[in-house]
């Protein structure tokens, strides 16, 4: 697979124009040169042509011009370029990462680092809980009841539905609410059901994902971020803003820290990339569950103005957003990963993830909208 990678600080890991030519100039080196016509020999005077001796071969897999380089073989200069330039001009820690679909490319700017998730890792639960479904260990249509002892923290409508007796539905309803709501609850309900984090971890080994991380939940992970202990009541009205308003400044900043240092959730980039365009292709689940989730992704209501406000009208994008918590003006994890698809049907999983950056939304949204009008300019682009 080729990676075309660019880091702070970092030499390219590859993929500039001139190491291009040079290696396109090494393929040809290692190719003969073509025979010349057979040498003449005499004979009474007369010019006989000289037979060879040998059988002659036609090449199996000659090298192709360069001109017939197209983007399904490397990506254009241009958005390679465009990528560079946008990660290493952006105020904070950023990754991109780029994929065509059914390419053997990725375009990344920091694409191995791992980055904070926050709910883009609800992807993996659903990807997890339909994998389950495909292999009959649960059905969609089962249902579940969530009760108070069940709630999370933060985003989380469902906690509205909960009365003294609980709230059950189905878990198609708790995935649908999950992926296009961010609802927390749902996600973590779906989490359960399905064997828990460890269930995750196994099922993205499974599929030879490497360099994404499965946290311990939402309730554990957003306490431990914050320099608190969860505690159940934390999830009743707004307990845990009150409690985490209560922790000294010195061990928030620490904590958070902590968890920026080596995110729980971490995940690379450009492993995102690589597991989407596995969704696309129905490499990471059956046809049947890849379809019902793109088509939920395609539903979300979270993000408009990341990358979805950069996707031309006439593209389809279907997404997970994510998004951390802020402390002293620094924002993190501020993320959207998804599949644009331009009107040929050619399909890109992108990725940006903001780890921890002081600028304002509005220019977090610049930087991810750049990303994805990169992407549509340099389409078929040589």
């Amino acid at each position: 697979m080729k990676h075309i990678g660019f880091g702070r600080g970092k030499r390219p890991e590859g993929g500039s124009s001139t190491r291009l030519i040079l290696l396109i100039a090494a393929l040809s080196a290692c190719v003969s040169a073509p025979e010349q016509p057979p040498a003449q020999a005499r004979d009474n005077g007369a010019v006989q042509p000289k037979t060879a001796t040998f059988p002659i071969r036609t090449v199996a897999n000659p090298p192709r011009p360069y001109q017939d380089i197209d983007q399904r073989e490397a990506p254009s200069p241009a958005l390679v370029s465009v990528v560079r330039n946008l990660g290493q001009s952006f105020n904070g820690h950023v990754g991109i990462a780029v994929k065509r679909v059914g390419s053997d490319w990725t375009v990344a700017y920091n694409g191995n680092q791992l980055f904070p998730q926050q709910s883009v890792s609800k992807l993996w639960v659903s990807m997890a809980f339909l994998d389950a479904v495909d292999r009959g260990k649960i059905r969609l249509s089962d249902s579940a009841t969530i009760t108070r002892a069940d709630l999370t923290l933060f985003h989380q409508p469902t906690a509205a539905l909960v009365g003294s007796t609980g709230w059950t539905t189905t878990y198609a309803d708790l995935m649908r609410r999950a992926m296009t709501q961010s609802d927390n609850t749902a996600n973590d309900t779906l989490l359960r059901a399905v064997g828990g984090p460890d269930a995750v971890r196994a099922f993205l080994a499974r599929r030879m994902i490497r360099d994404i991380r499965f946290g311990p939940g939402e309730r554990l992970l957003q306490a431990t971020t914050a320099g608190l202990e969860w505690r159940q009541d934390y999830a009743i009205g707004r307990n845990f803003y009150a409690a985490r308003n209560r922790v000294p400044m010195a061990a928030r900043q620490r904590a958070l820290d902590n968890y920026l240092a080596s995110p729980p959730d971490g995940a690379a980039p450009a492993s995102i990339v690589q597991a989407l365009a596995k969704l696309k292709q129905n490499d990471m689940l059956s046809s049947s569950s890849s379809s019902l989730l793109m088509s939920i992704m395609e539903e979300a209501k979270t993000g408009p103005q990341r990358i979805k406000g950069g996707v031309p009208h006439d593209w389809r994008y279907m997404h997970k957003t994510g998004t951390g918590q802020e402390l002293g003006g620094r924002s993190t994890g501020f993320n959207d990963v998804g599949i644009m698809t331009a009107p040929d049907g050619t399909s890109y999983a992108v990725a940006v993830m903001i780890g921890s950056t002081t600028v304002p939304i509005p220019t977090r949204w610049a930087l991810m909208q750049a990303v994805a009008q990169a992407v549509a300019a340099n389409h078929e682009k040589r």
